[in-house]
């Protein structure tokens, strides 16, 4: 048998190779690492909900036109004021604005006790057809007004009922705007579809106004509904205009808020919590 010699040099190149592999494993588990590591940080950065679902993907339909046939005409308007205080009957965003009605009216059923000093003052509160506010809310509105100790019978001689039939000394109602201003035209005032009057024993109250109030009122319609009812049943009682007493000085109820405050603040009631009536010198 023959024997083979040791070759030194071959066992050099077969180490040298065996660290070559080491080295190579060792730098791609590093790298390995450092990938993971910035992947993690990559799926830390994106957002929970990032990765795309089938709803995500379905395309988002036009919204349909609300208008519908035989639906009440709406006019468009650029008033859009702050939603209405919790407790109120209707909304803004909600109550439909038709232009115009047929000019009939449904009255709010039952009625109220007495409210003020002397002979009460008989009067119904109606709502024209077609429009969506009830009867029974305007009703209840007027009567929180007309009974409020800040309102007209604090002047110790008004005093109010409302009734649903029989007899009255004055009626309050709400209507479209073109039916309050044909109404108001029959005494001679122009209301432009916009305000509300006081004519032959009739209170009428714009439904833009009642709905969606003024620009001072815009955080309180509510507030602002009081002040139609206390403006227009002072007419009724025969107060006239008055204007801004001075600057910070609550407004009169019976100034015409809705040209501006002149430097007074919003303020809703004739008379303050003690009494006083809030008056400010006439205006025409």
């Amino acid at each position: 048998m023959t024997a083979h010699k040791r070759n030194p040099a071959g066992r050099r190149r077969r180490k040298r190779s065996e660290r070559s592999v080491k080295h190579q494993l060792m730098g791609g588990l590093a790298a390995l690492a450092a990938f993971a590591a910035v992947g993690g940080a990559v799926v830390a950065w994106l957002p929970s909900d990032s990765a795309p679902t089938s709803a995500a993907l379905k395309p988002v339909e036009s919204p349909k036109p609300q208008g519908t046939a035989g639906a009440p005409e709406r006019e468009e308007t650029s008033e859009s004021p702050e939603p209405e205080e919790s407790g109120a009957p209707s909304g803004p965003a909600t109550t439909p604005l038709p232009r115009s009605g047929p000019g009939t009216f449904v009255t709010a059923p039952g009625g109220s006790g007495r409210v003020g000093r002397g002979t009460p003052l008989r009067y119904r509160v109606e709502v024209e057809k077609g429009i969506t506010i009830t009867p029974e809310d305007v009703a209840a509105q007027v009567e929180r007004t007309l009974s409020d100790p800040r309102g007209w019978t604090a002047d110790g001689h008004s005093a109010f009922q409302r009734v649903s039939g029989g007899p009255t000394d004055f009626v309050v109602r709400l209507a479209t705007p073109a039916t309050v201003d044909r109404i108001c035209a029959e005494g001679g005032l122009d209301t432009g579809g916009k305000v509300n009057c006081s004519v032959n024993h009739q209170v009428m109250v714009n439904l833009r106004r009642w709905v969606l109030a003024t620009e001072f009122y815009r955080k309180d319609v509510v507030g602002y509904r009081s002040l139609i009812v206390n403006h227009e049943v002072g007419h009724f009682l025969g107060h006239g205009h008055v204007t801004c007493p001075g600057e910070g000085q609550p407004a009169p109820a019976m100034m015409q808020q809705i040209k501006g405050l002149l430097g007074c603040v919003p303020n809703v009631w004739p008379y303050d919590s003690d009494g006083r009536l809030l008056t400010g010198p006439s205006a025409p």
